[in-house]
């Protein structure tokens, strides 16, 4: 056995699959399930589009930051304090966000709740790498790579259709109701996965030493630029969307869901492709692809809308996009986590926060953009085309494909 998990059974190895998966899905669907309610709020607070995006800024960036807190710490003391103490603060604050009384209010809840939020992804992506390496660390991966993806675009279907049945304030209800089960979940299936020896405390890396580590590999760094560029790209889009969808185009909540529910195949079919196409190539080569075909299809949305191209004009290269996507997900981080085993949760914690920190920070752009003005499709596709092609940037420059070395068995 070349690690840990190549002694664990097949049904053991779905159990973890299944429930790592959840723990990473509950950052994506605290970020994104409200987002078909953003008319709503923007209604019942009386306030502009530019300011209920910011309470989406606060959530990624909190999430960025609370990665960046449980990631170490979970190098330090094991896997299952950290993730079990930050999953009860998110169901804490999302009771806290459904009765939150104004929009500034909400947004410091956000916050919270984003850094709630941060241990699944983190630790799910820490476990998977104590307990696998190599081609099989590549398959763990993109489970968690399509649940990180596809999360982000089923969580406004479910939020459409939540909203049919309770007001907005419902879906924080859910979200703590979610947080409640992955707790209870962690408590009873979750082992701990990080021996002793391998610990801080126990002699292994200290938290400057990891992230010494990789912050000193130039390919871990591409990484990161290409990640945040690919997160950004993608909650441009998904900020902006409910906004350009329902108000210019005309759909309603529902209408807007089986949108996301389209574009969800897309990501599906870029990830699953991508584990098969790196395994054999190598993830560097699978992003080389991806970063390009991202950047073209943006600049398709551009062109397509200048030319009054009219919705399908707009749907068909954004498709194309999420696919992309897909494509780049668990490339990135298979780049990023089979360098550096000693150093699994800082490593997934710097991805993670520069993911969404960054995306934070890049996707109110569109909005900024606008103006007053309503959100239109070359707004929007111009800020996912500038994070493209910085993403192209930071592969060739950066990572620079032919210098990776392959992955072991």
């Amino acid at each position: 056995m070349l690690h840990p998990g190549d002694s664990i059974s097949a049904g053991r190895r779905l159990l973890y699959v299944v429930l790592l998966g959840a723990l990473t899905a509950l950052g994506p669907f605290t970020i994104d399930l409200y987002l078909p309610a953003f008319p709503l709020l923007e209604a019942d607070f009386d306030t502009t589009a530019a300011a209920i995006q910011l309470t989406l800024t606060g959530t990624m960036l909190g999430f960025g930051l609370g990665q960046l807190l449980v990631g170490p710490l979970s190098d330090a003391v094991g896997r299952r304090i950290p993730l079990i103490a930050v999953t009860a603060v998110h169901v804490l604050a999302s009771v806290a966000a459904a009765l939150a009384p104004d929009l500034v209010s909400l947004a410091a809840i956000r916050v919270l709740m984003g850094a709630g939020a941060a241990a699944g992804g983190v630790v799910a992506m820490a476990i998977v790498r104590d307990l696998f390496g190599g081609k099989r660390l590549v398959v763990m991966l993109s489970r968690l790579a399509l649940v990180t993806g596809v999360a982000p675009v089923v969580a406004p279907l479910l939020g459409s259709w939540l909203l049919l049945v309770m007001p907005w304030r419902g879906i924080f209800v859910v979200l703590a109701v979610y947080g409640a089960v992955m707790l209870v979940a962690t408590l009873v299936f979750i082992p701990e996965t990080l021996p002793r020896d391998r610990r801080s405390a126990g002699g292994g890396l200290t938290v400057r030493e990891r992230y010494r580590s990789v912050l000193s590999d130039r390919v871990f760094l591409g990484v990161l630029i290409i990640g945040g560029m690919v997160f950004s790209g993608l909650f441009s889009y998904l900020s902006a969307s409910s906004f350009l969808f329902q108000n210019s185009y005309g759909f309603d909540p529902q209408q807007y869901g089986v949108l996301f529910a389209v574009n969800s195949l897309g990501l599906v079919l870029g990830v699953q492709t991508a584990s098969r196409l790196a395994a054999r190539f190598g993830p560097q080569w699978v992003l080389a692809f991806a970063t390009a075909a991202l950047a073209i299809s943006a600049i398709a949305i551009i062109v397509a809308d200048q030319l009054s191209l009219g919705l399908w004009g707009t749907i068909v290269p954004l498709f194309v996009f999420m696919t992309s996507c897909g494509f780049s997900f668990p490339c990135v981080q298979v780049l990023a986590l089979d360098r550096h085993p000693r150093a699994a949760g800082t490593a997934a914690s710097l991805l993670g926060a520069v993911n969404f920190g960054v995306a934070g920070m890049v996707s109110p752009l569109v909005g900024a953009i606008s103006g007053d003005a309503a959100i239109t499709a070359t707004t929007m596709a111009s800020v996912m085309a500038g994070c493209a092609l910085i993403g192209v940037v930071g592969l060739w420059a950066v990572v620079r494909p032919r210098s990776v070395r392959e992955l072991s068995p």
